[in-house]
C-alpha cells in the first residue's frame, strides 16, 4: 500500500511523484510502457509556448512559473543523476509574425524582453538565414533572447533516474492500469494487469490517454490525442554549423542541437491514437525546413517520428480532484505545452492534493462533472461522469 498511486510516467507524472515523495508521502508510479517515452520524449524541448501571446492567462501563469524553475532544475538533475538535460538559452527568432502588435503588448504586460529586429540584424545574427525569402525581401521579425530549450529524452531519463534513487518512490513500468477501485465515493486504489494497488489517493497523469482511463469511472473529460510529427536533420558533411538559435515562422520551427543536428517540427493532426509517421508529413516538414533555412537542402533526414499530445479546450490543462470521487486527482490536457508547464503544473497538482496554498488560482483548471452517465463497474462504488471544462482569461 502506498499513500499515492501516480498513473502515467510522462514528465508531469514523474515531476508529480518526485514532489509528492519530497513531501514525505510514499508513491507508486505506474506506467504501461517505459517512463517518459510518449509525448514527453517526442517534443522539441522549447521551454515556452511557441507564440506565448496567443495563449490565455491560465496557460501563461503556469508557463511563467516553470520558466523560472527549469535552469535550476536541470542543474540539480545533472548533478544528482549524471544525466544532463542540456538546458540552454538559445533565444528564439520569430519570422513572419502577423500579430506582432499583440506580441509587443504581451511583452510589455509581462515585462518580457521582446525586440524588433530588421533584416540586416538577422543576417548578422544568423548568416545562414540571409537566403531565407523573408530576409531576402527585407522583412524583419521579433527576437526573444531569454527563451530556453532542452533535450526532452534527456530530461525524461534524468527524472526517471532521480526517482529510482528516491526511497519514497516505487516505479512500476510495463504495468497497465485497467480500472479504479472506488468505494462510497472514495478512491481506494487501481487495478492493473499485474494485480491491484491500494492507495487513498490516485493521481492520473496519463497524457493523451487520460480521458480513456477515466472512462473506467464513467468520467467524461475533454482530453483527446493530437498527433505531432517531427524530424531531425543532419547537415551535409563538412558544412559549418548552420544555426545557433531557435527559428520560428508560419508555425514551423528549427531547433539547433549541440551536436550540429537540426530538429524541425511539427504537424498538428487529429488521427486518434494513430502514431504512425506519414510520407506527406515527411515531405511537408522537409520543405518547411528548407524554406526556413535553404542551407538544409543538402541535409539528410536522420530520424522521423510522431507523438500524441493531450489536446484540451484552449490548451488549458485539467488539474485537481474529480468531483464526486474523493482522492482521485487529475493533471492532464496540457496539449502542446506539457514540457513547458510541467514544473508548475506538477506543483499546483501536489498543492491541491495536500491541501496547501496553491501557487496560482486553481479555478481555471478545475474539473466540472455533469450528471452521471452510467454505473461504475467496480463493486460498491459510485459513478462519476461529466465533461471537464475550463475557462480562459485575458492578460491585460
Amino acid at each position: 500500500m502506498s499513500d499515492v498511486v501516480v498513473v502515467g510516467g510522462g514528465v508531469i507524472g514523474l515531476m508529480s511523484a518526485w514532489q509528492l515523495a519530497e513531501a514525505g508521502l510514499s508513491v507508486t508510479l505506474v506506467e504501461r510502457g517505459r517512463c517518459a517515452r510518449e509525448a514527453s520524449w517526442a517534443g522539441g524541448g522549447i521551454v515556452s509556448p511557441l507564440y506565448p501571446w496567443r495563449y490565455s492567462a491560465p496557460v501563461s501563469a503556469l508557463s511563467a512559473l516553470s520558466e523560472e524553475v527549469y535552469p535550476g532544475l536541470c542543474d540539480e538533475l545533472r548533478e544528482t543523476t549524471g544525466v544532463d538535460p542540456q538546458f540552454s538559452r538559445h533565444g528564439l527568432l520569430y519570422l513572419a509574425v502577423e500579430d506582432a502588435d499583440a506580441a509587443r503588448r504581451w511583452a510589455r504586460c509581462q515585462a518580457k524582453p521582446l525586440e524588433d529586429i530588421d533584416a540586416d540584424a538577422i543576417r548578422r545574427m544568423e548568416p545562414a538565414l540571409a537566403d531565407t525569402h523573408w530576409v531576402r525581401q527585407g522583412l524583419g521579425g521579433l527576437w526573444m533572447p531569454t527563451l530556453g530549450s532542452l533535450r526532452n529524452p534527456r530530461l525524461g531519463r534524468a527524472l526517471r533516474a532521480r526517482l529510482e534513487r528516491h526511497p519514497g518512490v516505487e516505479l512500476r513500468e510495463g504495468c497497465e492500469v485497467t480500472g479504479f477501485k472506488v468505494v462510497a465515493g472514495q478512491i481506494q486504489g487501481v487495478d492493473t494487469a499485474a494485480g491491484g494497488l491500494t492507495a487513498s489517493r490516485v493521481l492520473v497523469c496519463g497524457g493523451a490517454w487520460s480521458g480513456a482511463l477515466l472512462k473506467h469511472l464513467g468520467v467524461g473529460m475533454a482530453v483527446a490525442p493530437v498527433k505531432g510529427q517531427m524530424m531531425v536533420l543532419r547537415p551535409a558533411p563538412g558544412t559549418p554549423r548552420p544555426l545557433s538559435r531557435v527559428v520560428l515562422a508560419d508555425g514551423r520551427y528549427l531547433i539547433p542541437r549541440r551536436d550540429g543536428r537540426i530538429l524541425v517540427g511539427s504537424t498538428l493532426e487529429h488521427q486518434g491514437f494513430d502514431k504512425r509517421t506519414t510520407s506527406e508529413a515527411r515531405v511537408s516538414l522537409y520543405r518547411s525546413a528548407v524554406r526556413l533555412l535553404p542551407a538544409l537542402a543538402r541535409a539528410s533526414i536522420e530520424h522521423h517520428w510522431a507523438g500524441l499530445r493531450p489536446g484540451s479546450p484552449g490548451g488549458i490543462p485539467f488539474i485537481g480532484e474529480v468531483p464526486g470521487c474523493r482522492g482521485l486527482h487529475v493533471n492532464a490536457g496540457h496539449f502542446r505545452n506539457g514540457l513547458v508547464l510541467a514544473p508548475a503544473a506538477a506543483r499546483l497538482g501536489v498543492e491541491l492534493m495536500l491541501g496547501r496554498t496553491p501557487c496560482v488560482d486553481p479555478a481555471p483548471y478545475r474539473i466540472q462533472c455533469e450528471e452521471p452517465a452510467g454505473p461504475v463497474s467496480t463493486p460498491g462504488s459510485t459513478s462519476v461522469s461529466g465533461l471537464a471544462q475550463s475557462t480562459a482569461g485575458n492578460w491585460c
